[in-house]
């Protein structure tokens, strides 16, 4: 048995063994980089560590520390307000608003996991207010992300048409936006009606506090009214003199959410440099979501004191464990052997397909970029034969290398687990599990269906 398939067989055994006994994903991989590395790949600690996520460690340590002290002194809650406020009370339209907010940063050249990683805290805080599904709004997140990411200006569209311009390929950016846009419009449409977007249209349009309407309530009993209370905020009945009653506000018993204080200006200030320091300036998110968090600890420390163990620790050693062995995959040559198998297929539509398979699995666990990057030069030979059309295939190859970092192992699909809140983070990863295996089976066929097969470009 060749050292490749040895080493995808004991990924394997590793998904069943932590699906049926319940031992974090992370540890179990880790052990097994050290053994096949060790035992079948012959690699020292260097070049087993050498697939470690450092990058992908921060940022996930650095946002949720962030967000765990904005959410400690109420800015997450501030922000849910407030937009609830922008639209009208219409719960339904937040997850396109933030799908929206996601694209367009990765359209002007946002990196998609610092996009996600900017959105996603604000979105998940804003469902688990007001009762919308995690998965819901993590998926929109994440959709809108890649919807935007192939742009002639932004990261993953310049990257891509890079490599097509490079193999002298025929290209056209304006069709692999679209494309992407198109699958992912389309995906999210269909999410938001699985998942419970339905009912919030029926829910109407409700208060900030989270009650239904957004204002008064209908007279009765001589004219009653509701005004609306501040999150936090207790009411008693009175009676004037004229027979009125109404709702008097008395002292709030818990933490006022709907006004700014200098702890929270300081939050959304520290939020918005966050933004431009990614998208301005190129700098790591990680990085500089921790320097913002330990400048907000030393202001104003009894707001974050509990902040660091809200970080999602147990989702850090999933992800990086899962990323490491898929380092030592790639250090020993399996993904490359895989792709090189399915390009020497004499069956160019039968090889286009299988390849947009194995961009949308390794892209599930690895660097979207980095695959269309080995796979895109692997399917040179059988483009050349006049077949398959080569804007179609990339665009496929794109998509389907993309829509699947809802996974909970991809960066994206990890920064969505981490950053909600208040669930039962077991359960959401499963969810985020089952969703993007869905994704993997489903997307690259219909993408080469739609794409490949009627020979574009």
């Amino acid at each position: 048995m060749s050292p490749e398939l040895i080493s995808i067989l004991v990924l394997v055994v590793v998904f069943v063994i932590a699906t049926t006994r319940s031992v974090n994903m992370g540890a179990l991989a880790f052990a097994a980089a050290f053994a096949v590395g060790e035992l079948v790949a012959d690699l020292d600690a260097d070049g087993i560590f050498a697939g470690f996520p450092g990058d992908l460690f921060v940022v996930l340590v650095g946002v949720t520390y962030l967000f765990a002290i904005a959410r400690a002194n109420g800015t997450t809650d501030w922000l849910v307000h407030a937009s609830i406020r922008l639209v009208r009370g219409r719960v339904a339209l937040i997850p396109w608003v933030m799908f929206a907010i996601t694209a367009a940063l990765t359209a002007i050249g946002a990196v998609s996991p610092a996009a996600v990683a900017i959105v996603a805290p604000i979105a998940l805080s804003f469902a688990s207010r007001y009762g919308i599904s995690p998965l819901l709004m993590g998926a929109m997140v994440v959709h809108g992300a890649q919807g935007g990411g192939f742009s002639p200006i932004s990261i993953y569209g310049t990257i891509v048409n890079g490599i097509v311009e490079r193999e002298k390929l025929p290209g056209n950016e304006i069709a692999l936006f679209l494309a992407s846009l198109i699958a992912n419009v389309i995906i999210a449409g269909i999410v938001f009606v699985l998942f419970g977007g339905l009912k919030l249209w029926a829910r109407g349009a409700v208060a900030p506090d989270g009650g239904s309407g957004a204002g008064e309530m209908p007279e009765g009993g001589g004219g009653a009214r509701r005004t609306t209370a501040d999150a936090g905020t207790s009411t008693s009945t009175s009676t004037s003199p004229s027979g009125t009653a109404t709702l008097v506000e008395t002292q709030p018993d818990t933490l006022d959410t709907t006004r700014l204080n200098p702890a929270r200006i300081a939050t959304l200030t520290a939020l918005v440099a966050l933004v431009v320091a990614v998208l301005a300036f190129d700098l790591d998110a990680g990085l500089t979501a921790i320097t913002l968090a330990v400048l907000l600890s030393t202001a104003w420390p009894e707001d974050s004191r509990k902040a660091v163990g809200q970080i999602a620790w147990s989702t850090v050693l999933l992800i990086c464990g899962v990323l490491t062995y898929v380092g030592v995959l790639d250090e020993m040559g399996t993904i490359t052997w895989a792709g090189e198998g399915v390009s020497g297929i004499g069956v160019p539509l039968l090889a286009a397909v299988l390849l947009c398979y194995i961009g949308a699995i390794v892209s599930a666990f690895a660097s979207s970029v980095g695959i269309m990057g080995a796979l895109i030069p692997l399917a040179v030979p059988f483009l050349a034969q006049g077949e398959i059309g080569a804007i179609g295939m990339v665009a496929a190859l794109a998509v389907s290398a993309t829509v699947v970092d809802v996974s909970p192992f991809s960066t994206n699909g990890a920064l969505v687990l981490a950053a909600a809140p208040d669930v039962d983070r077991e359960r959401f990863f499963r969810q985020l599990m089952i969703y993007g295996g869905i994704v993997v089976a489903v997307v690259p066929a219909v993408a080469w269906l739609v794409l490949v097969v009627p020979g574009w470009g």
